[in-house]
């Protein structure tokens, strides 16, 4: 992989990132906007998520049949996603067609419409992609669980926002998220892909460099410390599956725990794919919550999920009851491989199979150009790119010494959410 960057600044205070990869004609753009639903405040959560579908309603000089159609005749792709901690916009064309990627992303950073009549539009879609994910009882049990483990910090609502704030929310409300977040100031743009750096440079200053820089009021919310006490949610509702979740504290992704964390992700649940643009997959049936209770058929599934973000979160453990097991019985199971990894230390075998898992998967989410890209801005938002490029090197560096003592530290029973779904056996 080819690590040479070039970085610079314009004077609006946009930062831009360049690597070129020469591997296949392509090029992959990518906006980063340092807003989430982690600055948003009471009253208004959803705000992110809702922008970000706005974005693909037309800009004062594109339609959005315009863009969409623009991006289709090249044969390319464009997306958005919207996170805890950031909102990202990118296009994956022919390398011939970066001008067509920086023109409409230049646009949309200070011309997008936010036309009332499409806002009350996309309240219908967003409520609605709310209500799908209400459907799902694992949603609802996560949401639950999510809400409990935080006493005040934004993580503790759902990107999408809250059905109450999606209802009384305005265009305006909107509208003010868009002029105070997207700002040059405030944004980085990310290019991998076949192109020559100063031409590309060339073409961001000609797209970008004559936008307004702007003064971002950004909330930056109080990080929370650990989770105190054993914290318990149960709920009931239709379906024949009986769920349990149990959610730690993890920590913000620069520090030097959040690599022994990893680890311990690895050993117990099999590794997460950081990359939530991600490729690859890895089976767990080596993972010690795979062998300890699904081998012995107390659960159906067990599968983890840990997050890079930039305040500490939260790790949760997803587990799908066997149907003639009890949650206590299971949850005593779970607890029984965690207590292991407090008190005693892992072998040197063991701990190298999941460095190689952890670095097999995070391989596989680095392997074309548009993760390229996507690593380029996504790792700049809770550090930086040099991050990214010593990720592998941090893993191998772990001891059992490490993994045992960060078990301690955040996978103690009085620091936890238990969650149950519990099924009615309605359809």
């Amino acid at each position: 992989m080819n690590d040479n960057l070039t970085v610079f600044h314009l004077p609006n205070g946009l930062k831009v990132m360049l690597k070129e990869v020469h591997s296949a004609a392509l090029v992959s753009s990518w906006v980063w906007y340092n807003v989430g639903s982690r600055n948003e405040l009471p009253g208004k959560t959803g705000l992110s998520h809702w922008v970000e579908h706005m974005q693909f309603k037309g800009t004062r000089s594109m339609s959005a049949q315009q863009m969409d159609h623009a991006i289709a005749r090249t044969g390319g792709i464009w997306n958005a996603l919207t996170s805890q901690d950031w909102t990202t916009y990118f296009e994956t064309l022919p390398a011939d067609a970066l001008d067509l990627a920086l023109k409409i992303e230049s646009e949309r950073m200070h011309g997008s419409l936010f036309d009332p009549a499409e806002a009350e539009t996309e309240r219908t879609v967003v409520i609605s992609e709310r209500e799908g994910s209400e459907n799902d009882p694992q949603f609802r049990l996560s949401e639950a669980v999510q809400f409990k483990s935080f006493d005040h910090h934004p993580y503790r609502i759902e990107v999408i926002g809250s059905m109450e704030d999606l209802r009384t929310m305005t265009r305006d409300d909107l509208w003010q998220h868009y002029v105070n977040y997207y700002q040059p100031g405030n944004a980085t743009l990310c290019i991998a892909g076949d192109f020559n750096s100063e031409e590309a440079a060339d073409g961001v200053r000609k797209y970008f460099g004559d936008i307004a820089p702007g003064e971002t009021k950004a909330v930056i919310p109080q990080p929370e410390g650990p989770i105190v006490g054993e914290r318990r949610v149960e709920m009931s509702g239709p379906g024949e599956a009986t769920f349990l979740q149990v959610a730690y504290r993890t920590p913000k992704a620069d520090s030097e725990d959040f690599f022994a964390y990893t680890i311990l992700d690895s050993l117990l649940a099999g590794p997460s794919s950081l990359n939530m643009f991600g490729s690859g997959a890895i089976s767990n049936r080596t993972s010690r919550l795979y062998q300890a209770l699904i081998e012995s058929h107390l659960a159906v599934a067990v599968y983890g999920g840990l997050n890079a973000s930039i305040d500490p979160g939260s790790y949760t453990f997803n587990l799908t009851l066997h149907p003639e097991v009890e949650p206590a019985s299971l949850l005593a199971a779970f607890d029984q491989q965690l207590e292991a990894l407090r008190n005693e230390l892992v072998s040197q075998n063991e701990l190298d199979r999941a460095v190689k898992q952890a670095r097999a998967l995070f391989a596989y989410g680095s392997d074309n150009v548009t993760n390229q890209a996507f690593w380029m801005g996504y790792a700049d938002t809770f550090a930086s790119y040099d991050w990214f490029t010593n990720y592998v090197d941090m893993l191998a560096r772990v001891t059992p010494e490490q993994v045992r003592e960060a078990a301690q530290r955040y996978l103690g029973a009085d620091q936890r959410v238990v969650g149950i779904y519990h099924p009615d056996g309605k359809a």
